[in-house]
């Protein structure tokens, strides 16, 4: 009676006991959650973190390389390199996540709309996805910035809109692949209702690939954000954002080039910290790779 009262919990909690087994025990999947994590605590505490005012004109301080007053160095008005990769980091992040959210509401629901009803849904739904899928995230987001104008949001709208269309199909698979299995037709012949089979059933089975997906466009977002910045297309100066710190300190590569350096380093770090994260997490999830 003990053994047969035992297989029930083992059989609810092995699934997450292996996925967090393997995700903890691969190096990489830790390092990429360290960096992240060191990185979002920077741009959320950043008036304490910074030392200094990152829009503070100081033009007896302009174009210094690394030194002790200065870790990183100063940008061509004097502003401290280092306050300014940070508080930049704060736009760099903000735009990533509430763009990739936004993508993922959007495109995951008619994802959704598509893999559970099929037929003439999926067909309309797929169809316009592949003409979203037809041009590059990047130069679609030009397109957009060029109608709605540069500035934060439409900036976070124009990434949303891009990359809207990957998670459509991602989570179209997933959920193909879910409303297909037993414990779904099972729940079907009892008489739940499709309300109940998506969010009892089907989504949660159906989030290990979404996840991963997540974590992928969230690096993919800050890179699009950086590009569009550097073109000018993003947050306006005296604001700082990583792309456009690069771009003012192209002209300047062979005095300091750690302007441009600096947040280089901070879109690399950041972009590395998802990449990995989102590795580990696709082998943690997959019961294929982590049997």
């Amino acid at each position: 009676m003990t053994v047969a009262a035992t297989v029930p919990v083992r059989a609810v909690q092995t699934p997450v006991r292996r996925a967090l087994k393997v995700f903890f025990r691969t190096p990489s999947g830790l390092v990429g959650l360290g960096l992240l994590v060191i990185v979002v605590l920077c741009t959320v505490f950043a008036p304490y973190v910074a030392p200094y005012d990152p829009i503070k004109y100081a033009p007896i301080d302009r174009m210094q390389g690394p030194n002790v007053h200065h870790l990183l160095g100063t940008d061509l008005y004097g502003r401290d390199l280092l306050s300014r990769v940070i508080y930049g980091g704060r736009i760099s992040l903000a735009v990533s996540t509430i763009s990739i959210s936004l993508a993922l509401i959007f495109g995951g629901w008619l994802g959704v709309l598509a893999g559970y009803y099929l037929g003439w849904v999926d067909t309309v739904i797929m169809r316009v996805t592949d003409v979203f899928l037809a041009f590059p995230a990047i130069l679609l987001a030009i397109a957009l910035l060029a109608f709605l104008g540069g500035g934060f949001w439409n900036l976070t709208l124009a990434i949303a809109i891009a990359y809207a269309a990957p998670f459509t199909r991602v989570v179209r698979a997933a959920v193909i692949r879910t409303r297909d299995t037993m414990y779904v037709e099972a729940s079907t012949a009892l008489g739940a209702g499709d309300a109940r089979l998506l969010l009892r059933h089907v989504l949660p089975n159906a989030a290990g690939p979404v996840l991963v997906e997540l974590t992928l466009r969230l690096a993919y977002a800050i890179l699009a954000e950086a590009a569009l910045s550097f073109l000018g297309l993003g947050t306006q100066p005296p604001a700082p954002a990583w792309g456009q710190m690069i771009a003012d300190g192209r002209p300047f590569l062979e005095l300091n080039p750690w302007v441009s350096v600096a947040p280089g380093l901070a879109i690399m770090v950041t972009v590395l910290g998802f990449n990995l994260l989102g590795d580990a997490l696709r082998d943690a999830l997959d019961p294929r790779l982590n049997r």
